[in-house]
């Protein structure tokens, strides 16, 4: 459980590095570039994420709670809504004219998505230590740019794409879930 424990507090702190210290970090990619810094922040990323799958995978399977099958859809609707968020993040949509944060909402969503289906130490462990940094990075980033400029409203064409792309994603993850995950995540 420690290496799990680790994992979620390493990539805490890697994504929060931005947020609380953008000074380090602009100081960082004026020695760097831009671009070398965005390797090394990706390089660190992808080092968190392996602790946290190995950490995963030798973790206990202790369970503390289990709500029955009635979560299930719950639970599919709020990934649903998290894959539409997320993918919202990357271009302009009116999603973003209404929700701030919306990949860290998606995160937040896909969280307690997985924390109603999965629970076992490891799970509140993972998911809740990933939804708990998505709900501080959102504070931190607040408190950091203060006001917020909507973006331009999308035409109909780019926003038709974002949903199609978004759910063909999403359809994916689904159905490769019980590869990656172990866990089948529809009835």
């Amino acid at each position: 459980m420690t290496m799990l424990i680790v994992g979620v507090l390493l990539w805490t702190v890697v994504h929060l590095v931005p947020a609380v210290a953008p000074g380090f970090r602009q100081n960082m990619m004026d020695r760097l570039g831009r671009e070398p810094y965005r390797g090394l922040f990706a390089l660190l990323v992808f080092g968190t994420l392996f602790v946290i799958v190995r950490g995963w995978q030798i973790a206990p399977e202790d369970y503390v709670y289990a709500l029955g099958p009635w979560v299930r859809p719950i639970g599919l609707i709020l990934l649903i809504a998290a894959f539409f968020l997320v993918g919202a993040a990357y271009h302009p949509t009116a999603i973003r004219r209404l929700v701030r944060h919306p990949m860290l909402i998606g995160t937040i969503l896909w969280s307690i998505s997985h924390l109603l289906s999965s629970g076992t130490t490891r799970g509140l462990v993972l998911f809740g230590g990933i939804g708990a940094w998505a709900v501080l990075e959102i504070l931190m980033i607040n408190r950091r740019d203060r006001g917020y400029t909507k973006p331009e409203a999308p035409g109909i064409r780019g926003e038709l794409t974002g949903i199609f792309i978004s759910g063909i994603i999403f359809m994916i993850v689904l159905f490769a879930h019980p590869y990656f995950a172990g866990v089948t995540p529809y009835p």
